[in-house]
């Protein structure tokens, strides 16, 4: 196992990174390169044997993962997303931390947390016994995020890039008391057309409607999208999957230490009234997050830690793969 941990880095928070340092530090030949990306952030090019990855090392965020195998991106990206300091990028999977939502409190604070519009840290690079390539990037207080939730904390993103791409989020509280939040991984998944979707794995299960009042209501059948949908399943099932009829794939999500799913979709009056997505990408894309948000609450004990988790993989119908394998013949 080939690993690069943290040296001297450069102090986060700067737009202008050193590229050059990071690759000295965290480079690893043929796998792992720091590059320059949109808007003059810092991106990590993952590239081995299984797969690409984009991630952005503002917002500690994976903005592309794509199988050597498929011709199709996992995650959708925003060709209209933007790429500065303050704002969230829209796509691939940005992290909701410390809380999930509108400012709990009613602080007039941005929703879903600060960590999304922050530089993070790469800490640690490597190559696993499989073959797999892994980056792990941190973010940890400072006094400005003690003026907007005032916590010591340590907070990482590991990300491993393979035949499936799993995000693993950290919290580690280093105060004295018990520390309660909120938190997400709010991935867009890129599909072929929103009519032609279904979500299976959340039948039966209660969720809030956001688009309604927030009444809660069951589950019926699998979950299809033909209107703005935004909903918070309870005690949702650790396996979810969406069936993306028109890209002939299904996309397998797999969660730990979380309860709690989100789907959301905005449809087509709320994407053409987004700065940061074209008037038609509600028909490209679904949000299935991994959370836990509502009533699915973490305390974080004093010294102590949670690990919220997910794992995506792609899985093709067998007439798809046949009628490729027939194409090459």
């Amino acid at each position: 196992m080939m690993i690069c941990d943290a040296t001297d880095q450069e102090e986060p928070g700067k737009k202008n990174m050193n590229i050059e340092k990071l690759n000295t530090d965290f480079g690893i030949a043929d796998h792992i390169k720091f590059m320059e990306g949109a808007g003059g952030l810092p991106f990590i090019k993952i590239d081995n044997d299984r797969a690409t990855a984009v991630i952005s090392v503002y917002a500690g965020q994976v903005l592309s993962y794509q199988p050597a195998n498929e011709s199709h991106n996992l995650m959708f990206l925003s060709e209209a997303a933007y790429y500065q300091a303050g704002k969230g990028i829209k796509g691939g999977a940005p992290i909701c931390w410390p809380w999930f939502g509108p400012d709990p409190e009613q602080q007039g604070r941005p929703a879903h947390g600060f960590v999304r519009t922050r530089f993070w840290n790469v800490t640690k690079t490597g190559i696993n016994a499989d073959g797999d390539c892994e980056v792990t990037l941190g973010l940890t207080d400072s006094p400005e995020t003690r003026s907007i939730w005032p916590h010591l904390f340590d907070l990482s993103l590991e990300i491993t890039v393979g035949e499936s791409l799993a995000l693993e989020l950290v919290t580690r509280n280093k105060t004295a008391q018990p520390v309660s939040i909120t938190q997400a991984l709010h991935t867009y998944f890129k599909i072929g057309d929103i009519e032609q979707v279904a979500i299976a794995g959340l039948e039966g299960a209660e969720y809030v409607d956001k688009t309604d009042n927030g009444i809660v209501k069951v589950q019926t059948g699998a979950v299809t999208i033909d209107r703005e949908v935004d909903r918070i399943y309870r005690n949702a099932a650790r396996e979810l999957v969406i069936e993306d009829a028109s890209l002939g794939r299904r996309i397998r999500i797999l969660s730990r230490g979380s309860k709690t799913a989100v789907v959301w979709n905005p449809w087509a009056k709320i994407s053409a009234e987004m700065g940061d997505l074209k008037d038609d990408d509600y028909e490209r894309f679904v949000c299935v997050e991994t959370a836990n948000a509502d009533l699915d609450v973490v305390e974080v004990p004093a010294g102590g830690e949670y690990r919220l988790a997910a794992n995506y993989r792609i899985e093709r119908d067998l007439a798809e793969v046949l009628k490729d394998i027939k194409s090459l013949q």
